[in-house]
C-alpha cells in the first residue's frame, strides 16, 4: 500500500461531496469532534448497504462520545441523490467515484483471492437474507474496506485496512477504540 496511514500521524484533508452538499472540506466538517471515517465499496453493493444500515441504526454509540461518522463510498452524487433521503442519515456519506479518497488514506483493491475469500460470501448471503439487492455497479469490485479513528486535533487515533471485502470493523468495534 502506497498510503498507508499509520496511528499517531496526521490525517490527510481532502474536499469531499456528499448526496445533499458540496466541495466540504474535511479537516472543518470535523472541527473539534473526534471522528470514525469508513471506507466501503459502493452503494451498489448489498454488503455495503448492510453495512451502512448497521452505522445508521448504531449512530448512538458514536454521538454519544461527541463524534461524527463518515462513510466513503466509490458511488457518484447522481447515484446516491435519488437513492438517499438526507434526514434518514444521521451520519455523512462521501461520494469518491474516482477513489481518490481512497487512495489518499492508502485503501487498495485486493487480488482475486481475497475477493472471492468465503467470509465475503457469507456476508452477501446475510446482506440479501436481510432484503439488501444488488444496484449499480461502481467504482473497484475488488476494493478493500477500511475504518479510521481521527481525534479532534486531526491525528489517527486507530487505523484498520481490510483483508477481504467484507472485513469492516462493526460500529461497536470502532464505538469501543473511539471511547480509548
Amino acid at each position: 500500500m502506497s498510503n498507508v496511514i499509520k496511528v499517531g500521524g496526521l490525517s490527510p484533508n481532502f474536499t469531499f461531496n456528499t448526496p445533499w452538499r458540496n466541495g466540504q472540506d474535511f479537516h472543518e466538517a470535523i472541527k473539534d469532534q473526534d471522528a470514525v471515517c469508513v471506507f466501503l465499496r459502493y452503494h451498489g453493493c448489498p454488503v455495503c448497504q448492510m453495512e451502512m444500515a448497521n452505522f445508521k441504526r448504531d449512530i448512538e454509540l458514536f454521538s454519544e462520545q461527541g463524534a461524527k461518522v463518515f462513510i466513503v463510498i466509490q458511488s457518484s452524487v447522481k447515484t446516491l441523490q435519488p437513492l438517499l433521503i438526507e434526514n434518514d442519515w444521521p451520519l455523512e456519506i462521501i461520494a469518491d467515484p474516482e477513489g481518490k479518497i481512497f487512495q489518499l488514506y492508502g485503501v487498495e483493491p485486493c487480488g482475486v483471492l481475497q475477493y472471492l475469500h468465503p467470509s465475503g460470501l457469507v456476508s452477501l448471503i446475510k446482506a440479501l437474507s436481510k432484503g439488501f439487492m444488488h444496484k449499480k455497479f461502481e467504482g473497484k469490485e475488488t476494493q478493500l474496506p477500511a475504518a479510521f479513528i481521527i481525534k479532534s486535533d486531526q491525528v489517527v487515533n486507530y487505523a484498520y485496512y481490510g483483508k477481504t471485502i467484507s472485513d469492516v470493523p462493526t460500529p461497536a468495534a470502532l464505538a469501543e477504540q473511539l471511547a480509548k
